[in-house]
Order: structure tokens, then C-alpha cells, then sequence
């Protein structure tokens, strides 16, 4: 009796994979619909209708070739299947929908081949929105002279992107997935690449758009748009730059008071070989007590303090040598505590980054618009600031600084010879990365900064 239970099983789940390719399909396309209205304003997914930074449209890119992918393999699955099973005759099933649905076509009870032409409908309406997105990859060009490839026939107000904003980005980089084109927008998707060039300067045709935008009567309802936009970028750059800095503060501090530090306590063990933690340590706490006593000795010697005997010496010496030993005793407590505490607190920022994938490229597309933003004396003012600070001539001393206190904080020996090789190489690969920098992004974004920086500097 198993073996006909299992086979009546397995043709009853083998006609339904029509059924189940199809919804997992419709599911996929109802994905990329809600980004679409969430993300978009309804429009389709490209950096045209979502004054995304650079990483959140990577992310809704990656999103939306992962949906696109599975519907188009869930609709050739749809299809094979349907060539090798038979519908069945009876075409009618029961269908639970919710209750407080207004739809007028919900029904208890609907034809089969309703429900599949109207998820078919909502799928092709999907794909027909990116049926472009593969033909317009090789339509990506890089100009040489500094132009910027497909802005000049976009609507630079559409959605709040302004002229401005459109050219700090400099259109499409390097490897960016291009947007697909509007559903409205006509031409054949094998038209060259001299629709990208203008016979008339890009300068008249900004100019021109920005009038035809002083016009349109939707232009008022767009600035506003762009502005609650902005604002809630802004909001939502400056909330994760406060989590970035407090989740983990506070994690360190809790994980330290309340998890690690009870544990270091109760396992560490409680015997005077176990008071310091390396040899410096040890140095440093001979050399306070033989300053104490000498400081002893030598103010009883110009009778500042009432003579003592060699007994009484020794015992505020054999005092003092108590103190330092439960002072050093709690440093390298607490220099244990800070090590896990520390680790944990990475961890909780690393979390942080993670799970909020989004909001960090909206954060990285924040900090970007406001360092392009500058004018060319600030960015020059902020570069020769920040170089001059860690890879400058006084900078050694505040690299030795760091890294003395971080040894101490974690309870490690400061080695003399690590920190001259750190201080000899790491300033010179950070000065090497900055002029990299310079040469290869900022004189290609703002020529005029580089050239500012270079007078400021000489």
C-alpha cells in the first residue's frame, strides 16, 4: 500500500510544478513591483528615479538581476512542464483570499487558468519594464575629455537630481549596471552610440532643460519631493553615523562592566606573579617605588619631614610597595577586560555594518556629496590638514603617541622597534595611497582642487 501512496504522491507533485513555477515566478515579479513603489515612486529600478548613492543602487541592481533571473528560469520551467502534463479537466479549485480584500475578481472559487493569466499578466508587465537592461550594456562609453555619457538627454530635475548633483557623480562609473530605459521612451534597443552625442553643447542643453523645468507646472511638487528626500538621506546618514560611534561605545563598556570583567576576575588568578603582565610593566612599578623611597630618604635628609629611622623608611616603603601592587594588579585586570571588550565591541560594529547595508551606501553617498561638494580652496584645505596631520613631518610623534597608548590599553609591551618600523613604513603607503588618490580620482572629478592644492602646498 506505500508503494502506491508514494506514486500517487509523486504524480500529484510532479502535475503541480506548473503551478509552483508559476507562483514562485509571480512572487519574484511582485519583489521587484514593491521596490519599484518603495524605492522608486513607482518607476522602474535605475538610478534615474532614486537619488541613490552608488552602493544602495549596486544593492537594488543585485536585488533586482537575482528576480529577474529566477523569473525567467521559473517561467521556462512553467513552460516545460506544460508540454509534458495534461491539465485536468476539472479547471476549478478552491482559493483562500483574504477577507478584508476589495478586489473585485477575488472569488472563493476561480478558474485556474484566470488565476495563472493574471499572474502571467503582472510578469510580463514586469519583464516588458527591463526587456532592455541586456541591450544597453554595451551601450556604456567612456569619454576622455571629462564629458559625462548620458546626461545630456536626461531630465536632470527628474526626481530632485539637479545638474549639480548629476555631474559630482559623473553619470555612470565604471562598471555600474546601466539603468534600463523608461517604459514610455521609444527608439530600438540597437541604436548606436551616437545618440549619446549632442550636436549642440552640453552647456545651452542644461540650460534649456533647466528653463523647461521653470515651466512645468509638476516642477514646484518635484523640489518638494527632492527636498523630503533629502531630508530623510540626511537623517538617515547622520542616525547611522551616531549608531556607528555609540552601539560600539556602548557595547564595550557594558560587555566590560558586566560580561568579561566578572569572568576575568573570577579566572584570573589571585598570586603576586600574576601582578604585571610583561616586563615594562614590572620596571615601570621598581622605578616608582625606588623614586618613593629616594624621595623619602632625601626630605628627611633636609629635615622637611620629622627624622625617621631605618625601620620606619622601610615601612612606608613596604606600604607603598602594597599600593603599587594592587594599582598594577588592577591595570592588567583592566587590560584583560579591554582585549575581549574590545574584540566584542569590533564584532558589534562589523554586525552593524551588515545588516544595514543600505543605510551605510546611503551614509558613503552622503559623505560623498559633501566632500565633492566643497569648494576647491576647502578641499585642498582639508587634504594638506589631513596629509600634513599623519604622513606629515611632525607626524611620527603622534603615530609613537597612538601606539604607546594602545599597547598600554591592551596590556601588550611597547616595543621600541615595532613602533620605528610601523612609524618608517605605514606613513609612506598612506602618502602613497593619498597622492593616488589625487592623481587618479580628484584630478579627474575637480582639476581645479588639484591645482589649488598644489599652490597651497608649494
Amino acid at each position: 500500500m506505500a508503494i502506491p501512496n508514494f506514486l500517487r504522491d509523486a504524480q500529484h507533485w510532479f502535475s503541480r510544478t506548473s503551478e509552483r513555477a508559476l507562483s514562485q515566478a509571480y512572487e519574484a515579479a511582485q519583489a521587484i513591483e514593491t521596490m519599484e513603489r518603495e524605492y522608486f515612486g513607482g518607476n522602474p529600478i535605475a538610478s534615474r528615479y532614486g537619488n541613490y548613492g552608488e552602493g544602495a543602487m549596486a544593492y537594488f541592481q543585485g536585488e533586482l538581476k537575482k528576480n529577474l533571473n529566477l523569473i525567467r528560469v521559473r517561467l521556462a520551467l512553467f513552460r516545460a512542464s506544460l508540454t509534458v502534463t495534461r491539465i485536468s479537466n476539472s479547471s476549478v479549485v478552491e482559493v483562500e483570499l483574504p477577507r478584508d480584500t476589495t478586489d473585485d475578481l477575488a472569488i472563493s472559487r476561480v478558474d485556474r487558468q484566470a488565476i495563472w493569466f493574471r499572474q502571467l499578466q503582472l510578469i510580463d508587465q514586469v519583464l516588458g519594464r527591463y526587456q532592455n537592461l541586456d541591450d544597453s550594456t554595451n551601450r556604456l562609453i567612456t569619454l576622455t575629455d571629462g564629458a559625462r555619457p548620458g546626461l545630456e538627454g536626461q531630465s536632470s530635475g527628474r526626481l530632485g537630481q539637479s545638474p549639480s548633483r548629476l555631474e559630482s557623480y559623473g553619470g555612470l562609473k565604471q562598471g555600474e549596471i546601466p539603468t534600463p530605459r523608461d517604459p514610455g521612451q521609444t527608439g530600438n534597443p540597437g541604436d548606436s552610440l551616437i545618440d549619446h552625442v549632442n550636436v549642440l553643447p552640453r552647456s545651452i542643453l542644461r540650460t534649456v532643460d533647466r528653463i523647461r523645468q521653470d515651466l512645468d507646472p509638476n516642477s514646484e511638487q518635484e523640489i518638494i519631493q527632492d527636498f523630503r528626500r533629502s531630508k530623510v538621506r540626511t537623517t538617515g546618514a547622520i542616525r547611522l553615523l551616531l549608531l556607528m560611534v555609540i552601539v560600539p561605545l556602548l557595547t564595550q563598556q557594558f560587555t566590560k562592566t558586566f560580561v568579561v570583567g566578572p569572568v576575568v576576575e573570577r579566572l584570573r588568578p589571585d598570586t603576586p606573579a600574576e601582578v604585571f603582565l610583561n616586563i615594562e610593566m614590572e620596571e615601570e612599578a621598581l622605578h616608582e617605588l625606588k623614586n618613593f623611597e629616594e624621595r623619602l630618604r632625601f626630605e628627611t635628609l633636609i629635615s622637611k619631614n620629622p627624622a625617621l629611622s631605618e625601620t620606619a623608611i622601610e615601612e612606608r616603603v613596604r606600604e607603598k610597595a602594597a599600593e603599587i601592587e594592587e594599582e598594577y594588579r588592577h591595570r592588567s585586570a583592566n587590560a584583560l577586560k579591554n582585549v575581549f571588550a574590545d574584540l566584542l565591541a569590533a564584532i558589534a560594529f562589523a554586525l552593524l555594518l551588515v545588516f544595514r547595508k543600505p543605510e551605510v551606501a546611503n551614509l558613503k553617498s552622503f559623505i560623498d556629496e559633501i566632500v565633492y561638494g566643497l569648494s576647491d580652496s576647502a578641499k585642498a584645505f582639508i587634504i594638506i590638514l589631513f596629509t600634513d596631520t599623519f604622513v606629515g613631518f611632525h607626524s611620527p610623534h603622534g603615530w609613537e603617541i597612538i601606539l604607546e597608548g594602545l599597547s598600554r590599553h591592551l596590556g601588550l609591551p611597547a616595543s621600541r622597534d615595532f613602533i620605528f618600523l610601523f612609524i618608517a613604513t605605514f606613513p609612506v603607503i598612506l602618502d602613497t595611497v593619498f597622492k593616488y588618490w589625487i592623481f587618479r580620482y580628484l584630478n579627474r572629478i575637480s582639476p581645479s582642487a588639484v591645482a589649488t592644492y598644489k599652490d597651497m602646498n608649494e
